[in-house]
């Protein structure tokens, strides 16, 4: 009975096996199919070298220096002083080929800064290639080679991929061509810090420097992803990889080939993630949105009559659960198109229209001046404020508001309080002096968090704030 009962077990085990092994997704042909469609990028630079620190030597007329002393000496260069020279090409990155008449995605930081672009093809043809144009903010750039009946890959549909999904990426890591790797997609529509206008696919997919600018196939053999970034501590893969959607990248294609650079839509608005405690301090059930620190000047929110504390819910009919959605969002939509935007104002949802603009280029603000000076001290939060100079208000673009002088322990040190932060808004009401905020303070309920608006070392940003 026994020898039964283990065969029995053995059995069931190898059958598991079995079955696991067939589970589990085959590469081979995927690979076969689709690798003759990247490609290895390499780049050269114009560089301007640095005399050598030795003393000018000129000969005699009519004698010469024997060349192998020849590095030993400085010469004479004339009046265009030190010499461009070009560095020998550097491989730093892959990309796939999208059209047989020689068009190639890759990322733009693979090629910025670049005098010379060569790709190697999968036969081992080198040509030089066009940057046709190159988006920063999305880290796209598409190239141009001379050549016609080139392999392509199939660009699929990012927006179905799912997690827990099977994805293949061929790259050219460390300058190791048509290096395959293989894992799952861990999430979607994730933001980065600095990154804003792109949602992520993250995967456990192995990616190193070199990979940079190459596919994510899903087992269709289909491109869903440009493979883009790694989080890292220590310079390789750490098991987190980022991949632009190839929804952003066809997008971000089709505007480069018409004009060679891209538009985007621009709101106005400076916002921030909605915690637990602002969530209860705006009177949310639950944290979600994107909460408004700050409707910037001349904008199209604040020509829509958007306002700072308002919590944006959806935009266009998407919600929006987390703040690093609405970047995703407006920046897809073309300027000069109207958006329905839906916002929780005073604990009420409503509509507004918002006509949306143009983003301007980066540090392109509005800064605003005036005021008076007077000290008080708001002894319900133990902190000591003045009114706000005109030095602080265009330093840190504000209008209106007072300025933190003083911390003491109490609720304004609880919420978070330093000196320094200037408070613009406190429950929903706007502050422009110092008698303002006294009034508003002296009204404050007990045991019940407000919101406070303030700006800090010029970043504004919401923060709960609770008497006891």
């Amino acid at each position: 009975m026994k020898l039964v009962r283990a065969t029995f077990s053995l059995v069931l085990f190898c059958l598991c096996i079995s079955s696991a092994q067939a589970a589990l997704p085959e590469f081979r042909d995927l690979v076969k199919q689709t690798s003759p469609a990247v490609v290895n990028i390499s780049t050269v630079q114009q560089v301007q070298t640095q005399a050598q620190a030795v003393p000018e030597f000129q000969l005699p007329e009519g004698q010469e220096i024997p060349e192998i002393f020849k590095h030993f000496f400085r010469f004479p260069q004339g009046p265009g002083g030190n010499a461009p020279r070009r560095k020998a090409p550097q491989s730093l990155g892959s990309g796939f080929i999208i059209s047989e008449d020689g068009y190639i995605l890759t990322n733009h930081h693979v090629v910025a800064e670049a005098d010379k672009v060569i790709v190697r093809l999968s036969d081992r043809r080198e040509l030089e290639a066009e940057v046709v144009g190159s988006d920063k903010r999305s880290d796209v750039a598409l190239l141009k080679i001379d050549a016609t009946d080139l392999p392509v890959v199939k660009i699929g549909d990012s927006d179905k991929a799912e997690v827990g999904e099977w994805v293949l990426a061929i790259g050219s890591p460390f300058g190791f061509d048509h290096s395959v790797t293989a894992g799952i997609i861990s999430a979607t529509d994730r933001s980065l810090a600095n990154e804003t206008y792109v949602p992520f696919i993250q995967t456990d997919v192995a990616i190193n420097p070199g990979n940079s600018g190459g596919p994510l196939f899903n087992l269709s053999g289909e491109v869903i992803g440009i493979n883009s970034q790694i989080y890292t501590r220590s310079g390789g893969f750490m098991g987190l990889s980022f991949s632009i959607p190839m929804s952003v990248a066809m997008e971000v294609v089709e505007q480069l080939k018409e004009k060679g650079s891209v538009s985007r839509g621009w709101l106005g608005v400076i916002i921030q993630e909605v915690s637990r405690d602002l969530a209860e301090s705006f009177g949310l059930d639950k944290p979600e949105g994107a909460l408004v620190a700050k409707v910037l000047p001349d904008s199209p929110a604040e020509a829509a009559g958007l306002r700072e504390g308002d919590i944006i819910y959806s935009f266009n009919g998407q919600p929006i659960d987390r703040s690093g959605d609405l970047p995703h969002q407006v920046g897809r939509i073309p300027p000069e198109t109207d958006a329905k935007v839906g916002v929780v104002r005073s604990g009420k949802k409503q509509f507004i229209t918002v006509t949306i603009g143009l983003l301007p280029a980066p540090g392109e603000e509005l800064k605003a001046a005036n005021s008076k000076s007077k000290q008080s001290s708001a002894n319900r939060l133990n902190i000591q404020i003045s009114a706000l100079d005109d030095q602080l208000r265009e330093r840190l673009s504000v209008t209106d508001g007072v300025v933190v002088r003083r911390v003491e322990e109490g609720a304004g040190a609880e919420s978070g309080l330093m000196v320094g932060d200037v408070i613009t808004m406190l429950n929903g009401e706007e502050v422009d002096s110092v008698e303002t905020f006294a009034g508003v303070v002296a009204e404050l309920p007990d045991k019940k968090a407000v919101p406070m608006r303030i700006v800090r070392r010029g970043s504004p940003m919401f923060v709960p704030l609770k008497l006891k």
